[in-house]
């Protein structure tokens, strides 16, 4: 596989702030190559649309009666990714645009998984050629339609020749974990959500303050635990019926339990609880090696939320070490917007982004549909 591709792939996250740009050069298999990353906020009417609509949905009966709204947010997402190419293409020659979209909602035992993003338009208005929907031929093959970063994390520790294996933990809204045993050549990882990243103590601070989101953890180092509360959490979570799952939505956690706390000892008890579940999965999924060195390698918002990561450590094995995967040269704000311009290329070439192991599909499937600019 030697031709290679210019991909621009578009990612917004869970948490709903913005896009994620990134321009990447790759052959879709063993190499790849950052060219370019940027950030984009969202203008905060469509920041609140996603967030009130976020709320409003909680069935998939909620897709139809909310089908006026939906469109019209889909609409002004779609405007406002084809304004972030506009600006973020300068002179790059942009083969294939990877577009994940803005995911409305997800429940992976019904098998549905759906993001805001319209394909065709935004085809039309930027004159390239888009993938998109990346999720539903997983999901028609039997998977839950997530995680889909798995592949290119294996890319991104073959390339930057990262001792294997090893363990890339991503916290966004939803916290996942990658384990690579194997470089580049084979199918050698495995991948889960394995539950809340930020999204409770965003949703938290969103409903109780100014604020978006805990910026370094302050408001939760100013704040003191309420142990009640966080052990009927703990309760909640381990007796949440569809243990066995694979994948998140931010819906699947609901901050109602901290109701009555003051800001500060909310984001506390949340950034404990979400601390806990993440360094209890990292203790069950990696405890299996106990006389390794495991070297976790972070990435998205979350490890910028030091409480978070303090906390995290404190909750898991001496032999687990955290690391923002920074250190090893990768951009942590960016590994999702070059993975989907990296799922972008494999699309196109009409190879797996998803696998058993990683989204619980039958078999390795390939990735989301192609518009082609005509």
């Amino acid at each position: 596989m030697n031709e290679e591709y210019t991909s621009l792939g578009l990612m917004s996250g869970t948490s709903g702030d913005g896009v994620d740009a990134s321009i990447i050069q790759s052959n879709g298999d063993s190499k790849y190559e950052v060219i370019k990353d940027k950030y984009y906020e969202y203008d905060n009417q469509i920041y609140q649309n996603i967030h009130n609509l976020k709320e409003k949905i909680n069935n998939h009966n909620n897709l139809k009666t909310l089908s006026t709204e939906l469109s019209d947010l889909e609409k002004k997402i779609t405007l406002f990714h084809a304004k972030v190419i506009k600006e973020i293409n300068d002179d790059k020659k942009i083969d294939i645009v990877g577009f994940h979209g803005q995911t409305i909602y997800h429940n992976s035992q019904e098998r549905i998984s759906n993001q805001l993003g319209d394909g065709k338009l935004l085809s039309q208005l930027t004159k390239k050629n888009i993938v998109y929907d990346f999720r539903q031929n997983d999901i028609q093959n039997g998977g839950e339609g997530a995680p889909l970063t798995p592949i290119f994390h294996q890319l991104l520790t073959t390339q930057h020749k990262l001792d294997l294996p090893t363990c890339i933990l991503n916290i966004g809204g939803i916290s996942n974990i990658t384990i690579i045993g194997e470089p580049v050549g084979t199918y050698g990882f495995t991948s889960r959500d394995i539950g809340p990243g930020n999204c409770l103590i965003d949703s938290w601070v969103r409903k109780n303050s100014k604020y978006k989101f805990d910026k370094d953890g302050i408001l939760a180092s100013t704040g003191k635990r309420n142990d009640i509360i966080f052990e009927q959490a703990q309760e909640l979570f381990a007796n949440r019926p569809n243990q066995n799952t694979l994948s998140f939505d931010v819906n699947d956690f609901d901050v109602s339990f901290a109701r009555g706390l003051s800001l500060e000892d909310g984001a506390a008890t949340l950034t404990d609880f979400t601390a806990r579940i993440i360094g209890t999965a990292l203790f069950s999924l990696l405890s299996k090696v106990s006389n390794k060195l495991w070297k976790v390698l972070v990435c998205g918002g979350g490890r910028k939320n030091k409480i978070l990561i303090e906390k995290i450590k404190k909750n898991t094995l001496k032999n687990i070490i955290l690391q923002p995967i920074d250190e090893y040269g990768i951009n942590g704000d960016f590994v999702e917007s070059q993975a989907f311009a990296f799922l972008a290329i494999r699309s196109v070439l009409k190879l797996p982004i998803s696998f058993p192991n990683t989204t619980g599909c039958k078999q390795p499937s390939v990735g989301g549909k192609i518009i082609k600019f005509k």
